[in-house]
């Protein structure tokens, strides 16, 4: 019997750090009065430019071209928007059993209709020596998808699903809600594929500083959300007791998608490569897309729906980089094996909202 293999250092993503950095200076100083205005008013800039190098940066052409492989492309596509919402709505059944509270319940669902990750994909599927363009194609698919899918699933599911209580579904889904998301999220990223052709090699040249502007966007965005619930009380109604049921839903939620993904891919008759890549496009969720959204979609009661999509982002490394250690290892016994990837382009992040080819991981899973 083999014995199991560790990597030496596991993937705790250094902005992960400061994105729970920033919730606590949230909760310890958030921006009140004129302050907080000041505070709304940049996030909503930053979220609409985020939005804007996402559709600059993201190649329209390699997306289509990987149509060919739409089988692939459709089961991923399935375990992204379809099976994980609906064991989303499963896991209502933890809240009359007191393990979840409402408004945690409805950020665990929100976290289930994002979509996947990019660069992480990508990566492990190079470390487990997987199908890397299906991961890269898989990616760009999932990301055109969220643009809209996100918003449409979160409205049907989310939209009259509070408690009244703060919760993220409290409230419902307005006129009001609509038209944000057109103008802070679609517009932008339009714009962006749109002007692509003129500003693509731009944001490609500078891409290094352009990544410090999403992920200090980010920040500012987790920043104002967080502050906002601090203000409203709402980390009074979180008990340490049920920050734990969460972290034990998710690794449940995170567990069911991985076996899914990897056993279901093999029922469905891919090839082991194509495995690879169905099992870790499909089974994560996206961080830097995620957070913004929910800042648009929630507003002031933002800070219950990003915190577990912020637990699961972490959880989803850690586990990811051992399985992929471990499948990296058991092709070695294949024919025509090549040298595992270094452990390094699994644990250097990549910038935030990145979608370039290649290894290595980023806060997209982003």
């Amino acid at each position: 019997m083999k014995r199991p293999h560790w990597p030496s250092r596991m993937p705790v993503d250094p902005y992960i750090l400061l994105l729970f950095g920033t919730v606590g200076l949230a909760a310890l100083l958030p921006a009140r009065g004129t302050g907080a205005d000041l505070a709304s008013g940049a996030s909503t800039g930053a979220i609409a430019l985020l939005f804007f190098l996402y559709g600059a940066r993201l190649s329209t052409r390699e997306a289509l071209d990987g149509l060919r492989h739409w089988r692939l492309h459709g089961t991923i596509l399935a375990c992204t928007f379809v099976v994980f919402p609906l064991l989303g709505l499963a896991a209502r059944g933890f809240v009359p059993a007191g393990i979840l509270s409402d408004p945690l319940y409805q950020g665990l669902l929100f976290l289930t209709l994002v979509p996947s990750t990019v660069q992480s994909s990508i990566a492990f599927t190079s470390l487990a020596r997987g199908n890397v363009p299906a991961a890269i194609c898989a990616g760009s698919f999932s990301s055109l998808a969220g643009i809209v899918a996100t918003p449409l699933l979160a409205a049907a599911l989310l939209g009259g699903g509070g408690d009244g209580d703060g919760g993220p579904g409290s409230g419902g889904f307005s006129a009001d809600s609509v038209t944000k998301i057109v103008l802070q999220l679609l517009v932008p990223f339009a714009a962006g594929q749109v002007l692509r052709r003129w500003v693509g090699e731009f944001v490609l040249r500078h891409r290094k500083a352009l990544g410090l502007v999403d992920r200090g966007s980010i920040l500012l965005v987790v920043y104002t959300a967080f502050g906002q619930g601090t203000v409203e009380g709402v980390w009074q109604r979180v008990s340490p007791a049920r920050l734990g049921g969460l972290l034990a839903v998710e690794a449940v939620l995170l567990a069911v998608m991985l076996l899914l993904t990897w056993y279901g891919a093999k029922a469905l008759r891919f090839g082991r490569a194509d495995r690879i890549a169905i099992q870790f496009a499909g089974s994560k969720k996206s961080l830097a897309a995620g957070l913004p959204m929910a800042s648009v979609l929630f507003g002031a009661q933002a800070s219950m729906a990003v915190l577990p999509l912020m637990l699961f982002h972490q959880m989803q490394l850690m586990v990811c980089a051992v399985i992929a250690g471990r499948r990296s290892r058991d092709a070695g016994d294949l024919p025509g094996a090549v040298a595992p990837a270094a452990a390094g382009e699994v644990t250097v992040p990549a910038p935030a909202g990145s979608s370039r080819t290649g290894a290595g991981t980023g806060t997209r899973s982003g």
